[in-house]
């Protein structure tokens, strides 16, 4: 799949990342630009299984998804073409270790024009796809969950924290750690 993608690339230009969640605030790899954008027809959501990096097996944590429909405020860093390969390299094994993502172009737009970028995407068939969450689920995830790199209230709560620095807000992002936290002190109280 790495090879198709450096195919469609081509390798006459720049590469552009879609960064929504994680990529902001840990992007991992050297850029030459970096700019807000927004996609159109995709969404932010923390609607994705982690059984591994933020959660386990017998307590799977979230991580965040691009999901079609709505839109996107996030950041796109362009990536100039003789480091492409290197950084894609890192970046399937970051994204792509368990092949979940669904990697595409989407149509960016930033202050400066439209930009194709690579984003990773996906499907709602996934089995890695959670479906709708009732609050008392998130609650428990976002107490319970902790996986190699750490809990998934952590990850939602430095994802919220590096949007707010680029002057990007999620209210839905928000007020799930708003409940989260309201279930987190109401346990205190009744311990």
């Amino acid at each position: 799949m790495l090879a198709h993608f450096l195919h469609q690339w081509g390798g006459k230009d720049d590469l552009w990342v879609f960064g929504y969640a994680s990529l902001i605030w840990r992007p991992d790899f050297e850029f030459a630009e970096r700019q807000r954008a927004t996609v159109h027809g995709w969404h932010r959501a923390l609607k994705m299984w982690s059984r591994i990096n933020r959660g386990t097996p017998e307590c799977p944590g979230l991580v965040f998804a691009l999901l079609s429909g709505g839109s996107c405020h996030g950041v796109v860093y362009r990536i100039p073409k003789h480091e492409v390969r290197e950084v894609v390299a890192r970046l399937w094994l970051r994204e792509m270790v368990t092949g979940v993502y669904d990697p595409r172009w989407l149509r960016c737009h930033t202050g400066k024009g439209p930009v194709q970028a690579l984003a990773f995407t996906l499907s709602r068939r996934s089995p890695n796809y959670t479906g709708e969450l009732s609050e008392a689920r998130y609650r428990q995830i976002f107490a319970d969950a902790c996986g190699r790199y750490g809990t998934t209230h952590d990850y939602a709560r430095q994802t919220l924290e590096s949007l707010q620095s680029h002057g990007i807000s999620d209210a839905a992002l928000a007020r799930l750690l708003k409940l989260s936290q309201a279930g987190l002190a109401s346990d205190a109280r009744e311990a």
